[in-house]
């Protein structure tokens, strides 16, 4: 079997441009690491190797492909990157057996359970570091190796600290090609126990009446993000008629959706986003304020499994980054799927930093649009679908 060809792999249908790479230095020393660990240990080849936050497949294949495992269980928030694998895994079957697997699963103690050795790459929330942190500690194998990996210029001390909460040894690995993995052994599964029970957290916002609720990897946490208060401060000047279908895109904890159903009772909403942690959130976030009747939430990439010429009104508070880069053309691309989804005459409201100047594009990708409200840091913008 020749060596696996890590630069053939595909982001798609992440976006994909010149500068933005499916593979990084950061997964090549993951890769490496994990091999050594074998070659001390080949034991570890009978269980079945934990990746959580694998971003389009470079962690899962080559561990089946270099490593020698023949069983993978994998955590991927972005829905996008579990599309990417499933691609990759497909196009680049001839280079690892016939006779492994992988299989995504949601972050949950299946994905970890009895596991000896987890690799996992370094998430930008410290919050879900730890949320992933304990729930490895508590359900894993007592001799369990976590082998934690990313760029470092995206690395903190604050990363060493929060695994050190549950594990009794952190150590760094010396960096190579500007990357470094942390080594954790020793869980405190008593203190991941507890741990695990305070997630989703959550808190009551009187401003707008509302529980938010928020696992370790929200956007914005159990807060309300000020892009998000732009636009429920306009939020009642949308369009009213009964029975719409709106689409709270990019829903995060689900704020919007949340707002918009009580202004509109009669309309069937979708709170929509690619990310994992945000869609359970969401789903909390309607529990705790009795909105699960009145709002749908799913999991998409982008809105993929929204119908041509569907929905009245499409909310949408874009992100500007692919991953840490950022890249404006991660928008774009959601733009042109919001113009796809909304009814001729329907009306997509965005909300954006004043600086990234979308109108031009807006109407171009959906149709007229002008601007509803503007502060020193965002506008709030209302497009007409032509």
């Amino acid at each position: 079997m020749s060596s696996f060809p890590f630069e053939s792999l595909r982001r798609w249908p992440d976006l994909e441009s010149p500068e933005l790479v499916a593979v990084d230095a950061a997964d090549r020393l993951l890769l490496t690491e994990l091999q050594r660990a074998v070659e001390i240990d080949p034991t570890l080849l009978a269980s079945p190797l934990s990746i959580i936050g694998d971003t389009h497949g470079a962690l899962t294949l080559g561990a089946l492909a270099e490593a020698g495992f023949t069983e993978v269980l994998v955590h991927q928030d972005a829905r996008s990157g579990e599309l990417a694998l499933m691609n990759n895994a497909q196009k680049l079957s001839d280079f690892y057996p016939s006779s492994t697997t992988c299989q995504n699963l949601p972050l949950s103690r299946e994905l970890v359970v009895s596991s000896r050795i987890v690799v996992l790459r370094l998430p930008r929330s410290l919050e879900q570091l730890e949320q992933w942190a304990a729930l490895i500690a508590a359900y894993s194998a007592d001799d369990v190796l976590v082998l934690a990996g990313g760029r470092i210029k995206h690395m903190t001390l604050s990363m060493n600290e929060a695994l050190g909460k549950f594990f009794t040894q952190v150590e760094a690995s010396l960096a190579e090609q500007k990357s470094r993995v942390l080594r954790a052994r020793g869980p405190k599964k008593q203190a991941a126990l507890d741990a695990l029970t305070s997630w989703p957290k959550s808190e009551y916002h009187a401003d707008v009446d509302l529980m938010v609720c928020a696992q370790g990897g929200a956007f914005a946490g159990i807060s309300i993000d000020i892009g998000t208060y732009d636009l429920l401060a306009v939020l009642d000047r949308v369009s009213g008629q009964q029975g719409m279908r709106i689409i709270d895109f990019g829903c995060g904890t689900g704020v919007l959706a949340a707002q918009i159903s009580k202004l509109r009772p009669t309309a069937t909403v979708i709170a929509s986003d690619q990310s994992a942690a945000a869609v359970e959130s969401a789903k909390a976030t309607m529990e705790a304020n009795n909105l699960s009747d009145r709002v749908t939430v799913v999991r998409d990439d982008g809105l993929s499994s929204q119908e041509d010429s569907s929905a009245d009104l499409i909310l949408f508070n874009p992100p500007f980054h692919s991953g840490a880069a950022v890249h404006a053309g991660t928008s774009l691309r959601l733009f042109a799927e919001a113009g796809r989804v909304l009814k001729p005459g329907g009306e997509l409201w965005v909300v954006a930093n004043r600086h990234l100047s979308y109108k031009p594009a807006l109407r171009k990708l959906v149709g007229e649009t002008r601007e509803v409200r503007r502060t020193p840091k965002f506008t709030v913008t209302k497009s007409i679908k032509g």
